[in-house]
């Protein structure tokens, strides 16, 4: 027996049915902190599973051994703070999908074995939403019956919200317009929210009833609306979530964005609201933040 709620420790190993796949910066740590508390759902004790990422985005792959030690230390340090031992069973499924051989077809379907019958098992991965062409390609014929999200916010805010993540992790303060200049230049900040390029590799391969498309202001505006879309469109039943207002991962108020650098992003990024306002139309362009 073990105390992990919604635990099967003998369950069998399974994919996803419902993958959140981006994009980053754009409510899936919201999305997963409300999914998770549904009774019919089941996501693992970690957020992002990165397994189609590592499959076909090399360069993700010097940073993940790092992801997994993360996941299995947030464990440890969650219980030692309740002055309680991990439970053996999280101990063993930890063990299972950290050591050995990682990222094959079989360890992606361990991640789920916990998953009890009659949940959803769910990955909320938004790196999944960069996959190149063949990436999709496989990740549709893999999960034929999975069902996937994706969050379109502000190319704008979306970038700087990166920014500032990726500045904070470093432990750095650009001091003058000239050295924000500097960091906006990284390509990572655009490659991320590059709709025009990802939206349509998934929009060619799966029909409405299977691509659930987002506007992330409607968070802001209807946390429990974006709930019923969700379950609606995961055929789930109606739940009552606890934290549909919360914020998560607020900005770092001590890094703010000058003017001219926001400017920059902004003309850089012009061909991205061209793009979401051309294929999703106005209504939807007023409601991405």
């Amino acid at each position: 027996m073990t105390d992990l709620p919604k635990w099967d420790p003998e369950g069998a190993p399974k994919k996803p049915l419902i993958v959140g796949i981006g994009a980053q910066k754009a409510g899936t740590t919201w999305l997963g902190q409300m999914i998770s508390q549904h009774p019919q759902v089941w996501l693992p004790p970690f957020k992002e599973v990165q397994f189609f990422n590592h499959r076909f985005l090399p360069e993700h792959r010097q940073w993940l051994p790092w992801h997994f030690k993360r996941a299995r230390q947030t464990q440890e340090k969650r219980y030692a703070a309740k002055g309680e031992a991990m439970p053996p069973a999280l101990d063993d499924w930890l063990d299972r999908i950290t050591r050995g051989e990682m990222f094959t077809n079989h360890w992606y379907k361990q991640v789920f074995a916990p998953a009890p019958e009659g949940t959803m098992p769910c990955d909320i991965t938004p790196e999944y939403s960069t996959l190149p062409d063949e990436g999709v390609e496989f990740v549709t014929d893999f999960l034929p019956q999975a069902r996937f999200i994706y969050i379109i916010r502000h190319p704008v805010d979306r970038a700087i919200s990166q920014l500032k993540m990726n500045l904070t992790r470093k432990k750095k303060a650009p001091k003058g317009v000239e050295a924000w200049l500097a960091e906006i230049d990284d390509p990572v900040l655009y490659d991320r929210g590059d709709y025009a390029t990802y939206v349509p590799r998934w929009t060619s391969r799966l029909a409405a009833d299977r691509l659930l498309i987002l506007p992330f202001g409607l968070i802001a505006r209807d946390p429990g609306g974006v709930m019923r879309r969700v379950e609606s469109f995961c055929g789930l039943t109606p739940h009552a979530y606890r934290g549909l207002n919360a914020k998560v991962f607020a900005a770092n108020a001590e890094l703010s964005v000058p003017p001219e650098a926001r400017a920059k992003i902004r003309e850089r990024l012009e061909p991205q609201f061209d793009f979401i306002e051309q294929t999703f139309g106005k209504e939807f362009s007023g409601l991405i933040r």
